[in-house]
């Protein structure tokens, strides 16, 4: 308040200890009392007086007084020769006396703090009666609250100072002795290193529901998602790791037909996936058999094509029977690629089944009669400069033949005209290259090995980019080459030169 005065008017008492508080059992007559630090505290009354008019001044008695809270209390302490104080209330730090309910709030499960009341010499204890015993403070009851053993058990293995087992910790044990005006009071504490313990283990008891809750529900959780989802998932999986399989497998048109995921359809997501995937798979169905009727038909046809043309090649061969013919040679050559096409299913498969008759080839004079009669075969100007000496190979004639002649055939499309093809043979200690250059365009780098895949055929021209047969072209003839080849134990290869393309034969020589 504004008006209030303040009231000087009080009494105080001041006790110090007898000993130092920093040596143990040193006295303050042993020590320098100048530089010895004691324990010390004081006491106040305040004035009573405005107390006791207020209580008395009114016809009706109030206690405590309704303005009780609004009085403010400043102490500050100086010494004899000290102008700044050497304690201050207001100053920071300052803390106001703990009640005893305070400090029963601080004790932990099996600490005991014990006021007792001296007899008037503060080294003699009066008898231990209650009316001697000022307070007996104990911590909270170890059975207050329920606590599971076994996290009791648990919680003993943590380490404490001194106590780095689950033995029993020792004995805490403190002593105080505190002179008043009104006698000598002894302060006994006791307690466990383990004290807190109980407390943990209680806490942890009842946090232990929260955590079995907790579990549980992340337990079923884990059980729905798993019944109800992965358990799906698995399945799906499985049967479309299934479909991969099937369909790179043999007989695709029997294994495929056995897979169903239209069970696991569903307005979930995974049973939209599944619904989607039963639908490609029935589609994958249906083009499989498509595919199986149209080999059916394939293999029909060149059946068919097969015994239709078998019989005017005999004709021919009876017209052209002399050996020295040149007629004769080529009628040869349609009979045996009429054998092997004849009952197969499709062209590739039916090159890619052919027998050859491999055997020793002379291939220096294989090479002369190949560009004497290119022209027979519509190739002109194909020149080749005879080997010093005989080159015996590894081949088969007339399927040697067929290779040489595809390519020459492949070179005269593509090369600039006026220009020759030309053939050249390089003898090796083990094999026999035979190259056939044409100038012209050159072959784009990522089509040097595709061009000898079944149905891809060279570009018309260097700007062309489509790797599609040209019109006319059925992507065939080089896949025949490459086959031949390998079925000989030779190779073939594509490389773009300065000027052109040359076509690399490799055969191993006997």
């Amino acid at each position: 308040p504004l008006l209030a005065r303040p009231q000087r008017d009080f009494r105080g008492w001041l006790w110090q200890g007898n000993r130092c508080a920093d040596v143990a059992g040193k006295s303050a007559v042993d020590a320098d009392l100048a530089t010895c630090p004691r324990r010390a505290f004081f006491s106040i009354r305040l004035p009573v007086e405005a107390y006791r008019e207020a209580l008395f001044g009114n016809a009706r008695a109030v206690w405590p007084p309704a303005d009780l809270d609004q009085t403010l209390v400043h102490l500050q302490m100086f010494g004899p020769a000290n102008e700044q104080p050497l304690f201050d209330s207001n100053a920071p730090g300052a803390t106001l006396p703990q009640a005893l309910t305070e400090i029963t709030q601080t004790l932990q499960p099996g600490e005991t703090l014990r006021v007792r009341k001296l007899s008037a010499s503060a080294a003699v204890l009066a008898t231990p009666t209650a009316a001697n015993e000022v307070a007996l403070l104990r911590g909270a009851s170890e059975g207050a609250e329920r606590s599971a053993p076994w996290l009791t058990r648990l919680i003993a293995y943590l380490p404490v100072d001194a106590v780095a087992t689950p033995a029993p910790a020792p004995a805490l044990v403190g002593r105080e002795v505190i002179a008043t005006p009104a006698g000598s009071y002894e302060l006994s504490f006791s307690g466990s290193a383990r004290g807190i313990d109980q407390t943990l283990s209680a806490v942890a008891t009842r946090m232990s529901w929260y955590v079995a809750a907790m579990l549980g529900a992340i337990a079923l959780a884990w059980l729905v998602i798993e019944l109800g989802l992965l358990r799906q998932v698995k399945v799906l999986t499985r049967r479309a790791a299934a479909v991969s399989y099937n369909v790179n497998a043999a007989q695709v048109d029997q294994r495929v037909g056995q897979l169903d995921v239209s069970d696991l359809r569903g307005k979930d997501e995974l049973g939209i996936l599944a619904g989607a995937l039963a639908d490609l798979l029935q589609r994958v169905k249906d083009d499989v058999k498509r595919e199986h009727i149209r080999a059916e038909q394939e293999r029909d046809m060149w059946h068919a094509v097969g015994h239709e043309i078998m019989s005017p090649l005999q004709s021919l061969m009876v017209l052209h029977p002399g050996a020295q013919d040149a007629s004769h040679r080529y009628v040869q050559r349609m009979q045996q690629a009429v054998k092997v096409l004849y009952g197969q299913a499709s062209p590739s498969e039916a090159l890619q089944a052919a027998t050859l008759q491999v055997g020793t080839l002379d291939l220096d004079a294989f090479l002369r009669n190949v560009a004497g009669n290119a022209h027979f075969a519509g190739v002109l100007d194909v020149r080749y400069e005879n080997a010093s000496a005989p080159v015996h190979v590894r081949a088969d004639e007339f399927s040697l033949e067929d290779v040489v002649t595809h390519i020459l055939r492949n070179a005269d499309r593509h090369r600039t005209p006026g220009t020759p093809i030309t053939l050249a043979l390089q003898v090796h200690a083990d094999t026999a290259t035979v190259s056939l250059h044409n100038q012209g365009p050159q072959i784009e780098a990522a089509m040097l090995e595709r061009i000898f895949e079944y149905g891809v055929s060279g570009a018309d021209s260097a700007s062309e980019k489509s790797a599609e047969p040209s019109p006319g072209q059925r992507g065939q003839g080089l896949f025949v080459a490459k086959t031949y080849m390998a079925k000989m134990g030779g190779t073939i290869e594509a490389r773009n030169a300065v000027d052109g393309v040359s076509f690399l034969l490799v055969l191993q020589k006997t």
